[in-house]
């Protein structure tokens, strides 16, 4: 399985911040939206993220104010990214590696979307599902040899004679 069809599944929404916005803006597209993350773009280049994670340190270092800095001195300006070629293998393991819940996909310089930990989750459990239907289909639809079926109803006919 790949990014691609993570995406393929989820849609296309993106949601982007500028890196020179107030970081209270940025906020509120991340409340209005119900989303844990954007993508920081400046001039079509992707510049950074902005997670809830880097909101949450930023609330700890000005005392719990967010008026005042901008998105630039708050976000993670080196996220890890990947392409819709990706395995999602590969994918689980960067994102554990760098304890990342949120990584934009890229198309060379092209932003294609952003899946994060549940996403790559959720396709996981999918899949597997999915691989666990068809096994127990296989093997409720397995073909009965001729001198195995007849052994076990040979035997409960002697049963019930003997008894």
């Amino acid at each position: 399985m790949k990014v691609s069809d993570i995406l393929r599944v989820k849609g296309s929404a993106l949601y982007t911040a500028n890196p020179d916005q107030p970081l209270a803006e940025a906020i509120a597209v991340m409340s209005d939206n119900d989303i844990g993350s954007l993508v920081v773009m400046e001039h079509g280049d992707l510049v950074g993220m902005l997670t809830f994670r880097e909101v949450i340190q930023a609330l700890v270092k000005n005392a719990g104010s967010i008026n005042g800095p901008r998105v630039r001195s708050v976000m993670d300006d080196c996220p890890l990214t990947c392409t819709t070629a990706t395995e999602i293998d590969e994918v689980r393991r960067m994102m554990l590696e760098r304890h990342a819940r949120y990584m934009p996909v890229m198309n060379q310089r092209t932003l294609m979307g952003v899946i994060s930990f549940y996403d790559v989750a959720k396709a996981v459990v999918e899949s597997q599902d999915f691989e666990n239907r068809m096994l127990k289909a296989y093997i409720r639809d397995w073909p009965v040899e001729e001198g195995a079926a007849a052994a076990p109803a040979e035997s409960a006919a002697g049963t019930a004679s003997q008894a």
